[in-house]
């Protein structure tokens, strides 16, 4: 019997099946063609089979990362939203993609990772309160400087002088893509008509992230909630393709799990890494602080069990 096709993604909140941008995407294209999915939904990107969310990890053991890549290896395998679309469509899929990753993307990514409010209330503390000890203590920030570089590679790097009229024209644009979006949908259910394709499950993951998250400062929020069919068109999504999976609260950690369980290499290898990043953080601290300092050599001595069972259970809770 051949191997089930796995998903491994960023694990819901927020009111949506994942708080993941690239995750929502490859989720909600899944749920449009029906693909026959094994999905995991975590909190630790080092028990994904590349250390990265989201993944695919296909029948043959071949592991897919990036949304793009994992719709085209779905769209391969027959499950491809866009087959009925007329040439004309997929045109238009291209262009409409384009619009919202040039004029829209980077607005998600600064309100989300480089709002500081937003960032300190909402982002950072979701992510440190579903992600095990002691990832929770760098990884958030980890990710906001991806995002950050993310941003600086669609923008260019802005100069001190000129950065809040920058970011003042960014979102100007963001609301103009919005309004275009809002006009090219109209009345329909989906972009192209009754049916959905990959550019709905791309426009959605974008909107939804925006509309469904209490923002605190919430600029392009707010311009969203006026355009009426775009808040509706997530709605519809939402009850149709994910009626039982949104969460408001970050998901209880795994409960512990036997040592016969499929996972058990990727939760060893946490145990191990938390082990050794905890020991390494105790030690710079006291090193840094002046509680230790080295005078002469002595023998290295390993961790005792009880530190050992410690790490366990943080990552197991």
């Amino acid at each position: 019997m051949a191997a089930p096709t796995e998903l491994f993604c960023w694990a819901g909140g927020w009111g949506l099946p994942s708080v993941d941008l690239d995750s929502l995407t490859v989720l909600t294209y899944a749920r449009f063609t029906g693909a026959p999915l094994k999905v995991h939904k975590i909190t630790n990107p080092w028990r994904s089979p590349s250390g990265t969310l989201p993944a695919l990890r296909t029948s043959h053991r071949e592991i897919i990362t990036t949304p793009h890549k994992i719709i085209t290896h779905l769209q391969k395998e027959k499950y491809n939203a866009d087959y009925d679309l007329s040439a004309r469509q997929r045109a238009d899929t291209l262009a409409f993609m384009s619009l919202v990753e040039e004029k829209l993307l980077p607005v998600l990514i600064h309100t989300f990772w480089v709002d500081a409010k937003n960032y300190v209330e909402v982002t950072r503390k979701w992510y440190a309160e579903a992600m095990p000890f002691p990832l929770n203590f760098f990884l958030p920030g980890r990710m906001q400087r991806q995002r950050m570089e993310h941003l600086q590679l669609l923008c260019g790097e802005p100069r001190p002088e000129n950065e809040e009229e920058l970011e003042k024209e960014l979102y100007q644009e963001a609301r103009e893509c919005l309004t275009l979006l809002s006009q090219r949908l109209g009345s329909q259910k989906f972009f192209f008509g009754d049916a959905p394709a990959s550019l709905d499950a791309f426009v959605f993951s974008c909107l939804a992230l925006l509309l469904q998250t209490k923002l605190p400062s919430g600029k392009l929020q707010a311009h969203l909630r006026g355009l009426h069919n775009l808040c509706a068109y997530c709605s519809h999504i939402l009850s149709l393709y994910f009626p039982w999976e949104g969460a408001e609260a970050p998901p209880p950690r795994p409960a512990p799990t036997g040592p016969d369980t499929e996972e058990e290499p990727y939760r060893r290898r946490s145990q191990v890494l938390s082990v050794l990043a905890g020991l390494a953080a105790m030690v710079g601290y006291a090193l840094l602080s002046g509680i230790v300092s080295i005078q002469r050599a002595a023998p290295a001595r390993s961790p005792g069990p009880r530190a050992l069972s410690m790490a366990e259970e943080d990552e197991e809770e």
